[in-house]
């Protein structure tokens, strides 16, 4: 089914990214893999030819459109190419940490930070995260006191994308104790600021050459200048960018899935098995026909959400449920195109392999499966007996 979303803008933005993917990125992606995360240099690369804050004003360095079909763009391209860990600290600080700086920034704040985030200077994070915490966001034990014209941080996060590589961390706090979610506010913390240590990069299932990291704060200094917006709006900050974050990570499931079922194709009308293709078996048909039936519909959806996101229409909801079901389908369409592999599907060489692993941390990540039906559940005036608003 041809799609109607796109115009002419962005099919030249598409040609343009993927042909720096496989200048820039591909190549080097076994080696990165390997090392566990991407040069720093990917950024600035990427920000050079204007594929990092498609959003930010160009008096900054940016795009200035806010339209993310850009962002799309990118998501897609990224796992079209197998190349799903260096593109997801691309697309987290695109679609995820720009926009605080966007709307919750002072013009000074602006000056300061959106042209190294536009040119891939700086480079971004999101800390809320912390061990033994969950899902329970108001339970965090990360500290900010005032004194004076500082913060004082204490804590410590962990699973932080681009916590290796991350110039500016936004970091949820706890600037009141007492409180739970009217106790949170973002502040940005800087590389080099004293007391702020990273930890080991963490090693995971898949995703290997995104670098994923514990972060440790011990008495650092932040200046007061660094809070985004004012003390106890951080919870509220954070909810009002979950539906796009979601559907960031939703949009990459369904292309996950889209570039298994293309690899898979390939795959099955070149391999025979038992003197004949394996395309030619009913069974590979049938596989392959459901899973490019749950892509079509899965992609309708996103398509729909991302032009609600556009004009701001985007509900939480319908986030949640973009996000459930795409990355559900992602997990469950990778294993099944696997499977059509055989045995070439449990190696390396083949992009598939990485895909299955990659695509493990999908459903959990931005809010597990449960915790979305959860929303999506409330929403329908479901509630546990005895369950309060």
């Amino acid at each position: 089914m041809r799609r109607s979303l796109f115009d002419d803008e962005h099919e030249q933005l598409r040609g343009s990214f993927r042909a720096w993917l496989d200048k820039e990125v591909v190549p080097n992606l076994d080696r990165w893999e390997r090392d566990g995360i991407a040069p720093r240099s990917v950024f600035s690369s990427a920000g050079g030819l204007g594929f990092l804050g498609f959003e930010i004003p160009e008096e900054f360095g940016g795009g200035g459109v806010r339209d993310f079909r850009n962002n799309l763009v990118v998501i897609e391209e990224v796992q079209a190419a197998g190349t799903g860990g260096v593109g997801l600290g691309m697309t987290l600080h695109n679609d995820i940490c720009v926009p605080y700086f966007i709307k919750y920034c002072t013009p000074e704040q602006k000056q300061r930070w959106l042209p190294g985030i536009a040119s891939g200077q700086l480079i971004t994070a999101i800390a809320m995260t912390e061990p033994g915490m969950g899902s329970d966001l108001a339970s965090m034990a990360t500290t900010a006191i005032r004194d004076g014209d500082r913060y004082v941080v204490n804590g410590s996060k962990t699973f932080i994308t681009n916590g290796i590589n991350a110039d500016l961390v936004i970091t949820a706090v706890k600037t009141d104790p007492t409180q739970r979610h009217k106790g949170i506010s973002l502040l940005v913390l800087e590389r080099g600021m004293e007391g702020f240590e990273r930890g080991r990069n963490l090693e995971k299932i898949g995703l290997h050459s995104q670098d994923t990291a514990e972060l440790f704060f011990t008495d650092v200094q932040v200046p007061v200048d660094n809070l985004l917006s004012r003390e106890g709006e951080g919870f509220q900050q954070l909810v009002q960018n979950l539906p796009q974050e979601r559907l960031s990570i939703a949009a990459e499931g369904v292309a996950a899935a889209r570039a298994a079922l293309g690899w898979t194709l390939e795959y099955v009308t070149q391999r025979r098995a038992f003197g004949q293709p394996i395309a030619s078996f009913q069974n590979t048909r049938f596989v392959l026909a459901e899973v490019a039936t749950e892509v079509e519909i899965a992609q309708s959806f996103i398509d729909r959400c991302v032009m609600a996101l556009n004009e701001g229409d985007l509900s939480p909801e319908d986030a949640a449920m973009a996000k459930w079901w795409c990355t559900e389908l992602q997990k469950r369409s990778v294993d099944r195109c696997l499977q059509l592999f055989g045995g070439y599907g449990y190696m390396l060489e083949y992009p598939i392999a990485r895909a299955y692993a990659d695509a493990r941390i999908t459903t959990i990540y931005g809010g597990t499966t449960e915790i979305m039906k959860e929303i999506i559940g409330r929403k329908l005036g479901l509630r546990e007996e005895g369950a309060t608003s």
